[in-house]
């Protein structure tokens, strides 16, 4: 493709593909509707959740490059919602439309192996590592990085899934931490990671479009519990050179990979006062969930604009917001089946509910979440939390 159609504005009433259909694709098609696109989306899962709100659904897995280029055939330009696309069905795709964001970025990143080295190859900060191939090279690894440790998966995996801890619980012997975090890998391929004196976990997302236009939105604050986003809010508390360094580091990422599309960075905030790269997501981000009320443009809004090489949205905070994530727990008891208080929880003032529309709940399923807006950060979270503890 020349560089002149590469930046030429792919405008609506076009077709847009999206490779998942979960609710980052299904949030991202209403979005790309509301603008006037037509929309088509790949998806194993016949009741994935954008189902209801594109004009197909292809039912293929990430590794068909048949569908993937069946899927290109039809689109003016495709994008995707999860990292477990294979290279074979990227390729296959962009013989017939540009993929945004590629497939040679999408390959470093989707494997937490080549993505750190790819960090710190182009020096961009982060903690100690070593990449693990056997139960012996895990032992070795949480012996040199001094014991306590996350291990994880090389590829897959993510919400605490592929994962184990190592020297967490006090007066478990260190050689049954290491086989379980080895077992948790699925004894394969993983990445030993040194534990960090964490002050904060924040993400920034980066916007790019193929003519280099670039967004940076404010930092978010993420708060996990088991491994899980639990609630997030916009605009994180951060010291100014902080907030400023946050956004160099993940625009200069996003430069450095020749973004089309979108990035969420994930950075640690440690003690200490750095600022360490954790993970790269080249889609929308369950923390930037919130954009759609802190924001002038959504990530959602802001992807389509991207892929589609349209002027890029403004990123100004409008006002505080905050999203707690609603788990398939909410929907069970020791009884059984059970119905979430939406209507106590939307009592709750500034509140909103999102729901994905999946069938199935499970426990640590991502079934929703509640949005809440407020003078300040403090009050947007203390809203959407009330608001989550009436459910």
């Amino acid at each position: 493709m020349s560089g002149i159609e590469r930046t030429k504005p792919i405008l609506p009433g076009a077709t847009i593909g999206i490779f998942g259909g979960g609710q980052l694709g299904r949030m991202t098609a209403m979005a790309a509707r509301g603008m006037g696109y037509r929309l088509l989306v790949l998806d194993p899962d016949p009741a994935c959740p954008a189902r209801f709100v594109v004009d197909e659904c292809i039912e293929a897995g990430w590794d068909d490059s048949r569908e993937a280029a069946n899927l290109a055939r039809a689109c003016d330009v495709v994008t995707l919602e999860i990292e477990q696309i294979a290279p074979a069905s990227m390729a296959a795709a962009a013989n017939f439309a540009p993929v945004r964001p590629g497939g040679e970025m999408l390959a470093i990143i989707q494997n937490r192996v080549e993505q750190k080295n790819w960090l710190r190859r182009n020096r961009f900060p982060i903690g100690d590592y070593r990449a693990v191939n056997s139960l012996e090279e895990v032992r070795e690894a949480v012996a040199a990085l001094g014991g306590r440790c996350f291990c994880k998966s090389a590829t897959g995996g993510y919400d605490g899934r592929g994962q184990g801890k190592v020297g967490f619980k006090p007066g478990v012997p260190v050689e049954d931490e290491v086989r379980d975090a080895w077992a948790a890998l699925g004894e394969g391929p993983g990445v030993v990671e040194k534990a960090v004196d964490l002050e904060r976990e924040i993400s920034v997302l980066v916007a790019r479009s193929p003519a280099g236009e670039v967004k940076v939105y404010p930092a978010a604050w993420n708060h996990h519990e088991e491994q899980i986003l639990a609630w997030s809010v916009m605009p994180a508390p951060l010291p100014v050179t902080m907030a400023v360094e946050a956004s160099v580091i993940a625009e200069a990422i996003a430069d450095t990979f020749q973004l089309e599309g979108i990035l969420a960075v994930e950075m640690f905030c440690t003690t200490e006062g750095q600022l360490l790269v954790n993970e790269l997501a080249p889609r929308p981000h369950n923390s930037y969930h919130s954009s759609e009320r802190a924001c002038q443009t959504s990530q959602f809004e802001q992807l389509v604009r991207a892929v589609c090489c349209l002027p890029l949205g403004d990123v100004e905070i409008v006002q505080p917001a905050a999203i707690a994530n609603l788990l398939g727990d909410l929907w069970m008891d020791e009884d059984g089946p059970r119905e979430p208080r939406f209507d106590a929880a939307l009592a709750v003032p500034g509140v909103r509910l999102h729901l994905y529309e999946k069938l199935q709940p499970r426990k640590g399923r991502k079934m929703g979440h509640l949005s809440a807006v407020g003078r300040t950060t403090e009050e947007a979270v203390d809203l959407v939390l009330q608001a989550k503890a009436l459910l």
